[in-house]
């Protein structure tokens, strides 16, 4: 049962140590976000995030747990680092030499681990800079300016401070990564999304003692939870199994293959991708028109909120662009096809080559859209859902796809510890299956 695998964890000193490991270094993260940048007017900074709350600045303070808010040494938090990884895969497709180093194994990998980490100090320094160019130019509501004392010696200091934070943040990622359990880097983003949860079910009981909430409405909300939590964890472990055939070849005297597998495609390709690229691009221009004063364009700001239907139809539309778009840099059918006819694999009925790549396309197109729906289900129809019953904390969207994503991730390793050394894991039959598997 769960209760048994856990108390497995303790029994294997590997994992022991890496959870302890991992845990003591997110630790480390969660106090740096509460280090500010020097400078600042924190009572000034915190008017001025309770007003501009739902646009850009409120998505990008929640990725990094609260640090953008309190703008600490952490402000930037790992969103260059994604933002570089991004543009990497990216260029792969369309530059030859970081195609070929893809090709390269662990020696490619490296070296593109190695170009991905100087686009993120670039990117921080970047936006560094973009941010305390803003900051100067930013008054909390009753006047008082954000910044103690503008010029460029606190631009110079606010940039080194952020790229530092942001490549400190990268080297805690990559230590959990090598040393810990869990991909790192998401399992930062994990912790900062995690870290609001206290507050905001603080903030439902001050609601319900007030009355301004019913126990009859947060019953119903709970249990809203429950099913979408669920529908996620379905829905991010399905896949669509392609059977494959390996021809037998007779190697000196030995016969080799003749064995029967199967393509495992995943409902989701793209991830969490789509939602975080769709809601970047529709409130930029909001977030952009809040800073004018203008009744016309405050209008328009207002109505490209998360909840309106000015904001969440095109939500849906670059959510589907994402959905094809990411998956078809990231999956490429005909490198599948060729990988297959080397290895003298092939699908029943379908002929090796170009037909194979074909089809696998073309299956690969069918279940994105399945992938496009549910994403854009998960991110829409709670935040509606948000806005109409007034709740103070968010339970959809990019953040839940994040929580519950890293979580298969994290339980499946821990898993796949546990059975080789052949402790019974979280569940006696079937286990977990991680998303890539």
């Amino acid at each position: 049962m769960i209760g048994a695998g856990f108390g497995n964890i303790f029994k294997i000193p590997e994992l022991k140590k890496r959870l302890l490991f991992t845990a003591a270094l997110l630790a480390v993260y969660r106090i740096g976000v509460h280090v500010p940048t020097p400078g600042i007017d924190s009572v000034a900074l915190a008017s001025f995030f309770a007003k501009v709350e739902g646009t850009i600045f409120g998505i990008f303070n929640m990725f990094s747990g609260g640090a953008l808010e309190r703008l600490s040494v952490f402000a930037l938090g790992i969103m260059p680092y994604i933002s570089a990884s991004i543009i990497l895969q990216l260029l792969t497709v369309v530059i030859p030499h970081l195609e070929q180093l893809k090709k390269e194994g662990e020696a490619g990998r490296k070296k593109i681990t190695q170009y991905t980490r100087y686009g993120t100090v670039v990117l921080s320094i970047i936006q560094g800079f973009g941010i305390s160019v803003g900051l100067e130019s930013m008054a909390a509501p009753g006047g008082a300016s954000v910044v103690i004392a503008p010029g460029w010696g606190f631009r110079l200091l606010t940039v080194i401070t952020l790229t530092a934070g942001t490549a400190f943040i990268m080297w805690l990622g990559e230590q959990i990564t090598e040393r810990g359990i869990g991909n790192g880097i998401s399992l930062i983003i994990f912790a900062g999304i995690v870290a609001n949860m206290p507050s905001a079910i603080g903030n439902t009981f001050r609601l319900l003692s007030t009355g301004e909430m019913g126990i009859f409405i947060i019953v119903i909300l709970m249990v809203l939870m429950v099913l979408v939590v669920g529908f996620i964890i379905f829905v991010e472990q399905g896949q669509r199994r392609i059977p494959v055939q390996y021809a037998k070849r007779v190697v000196g005297r030995r016969l080799y293959g003749g064995q029967s597998t199967h393509l495992p495609l995943k409902i989701n390709t793209s991830g969490v991708i789509p939602p975080i690229f769709a809601s970047s691009i529709i409130m930029f221009p909001a977030t952009i028109a809040s800073f004018i004063n203008v009744p016309i364009i405050q209008n328009i700001a207002n109505a490209m909120r998360p909840g309106n239907w000015a904001y969440e139809l095109p939500y849906i539309v670059f959510i589907f662009f994402f959905c094809y778009f990411y998956t078809a840099v990231t999956f490429n059918p005909e490198e599948v096809a060729e990988n297959m006819k080397k290895n003298g694999g092939y699908i029943p009925g379908i002929r090796p080559g170009k037909r194979t790549a074909d089809y696998i396309d073309k299956v690969l197109t069918r279940i994105t859209l399945g992938g496009a729906i549910y994403v854009s289900a998960v991110c829409v129809l709670p935040s509606i859902l948000i806005t109409r019953f007034n709740v103070p904390f968010y339970f959809g969207g990019t953040a839940l796809l994040i929580v519950v994503g890293v979580a298969i991730d994290t339980i499946a390793q821990m898993e796949s510890h546990m059975l080789t050394r052949h402790y019974e894991g979280f569940l006696k039959k079937g286990g977990i299956r991680g998303r890539g598997r």
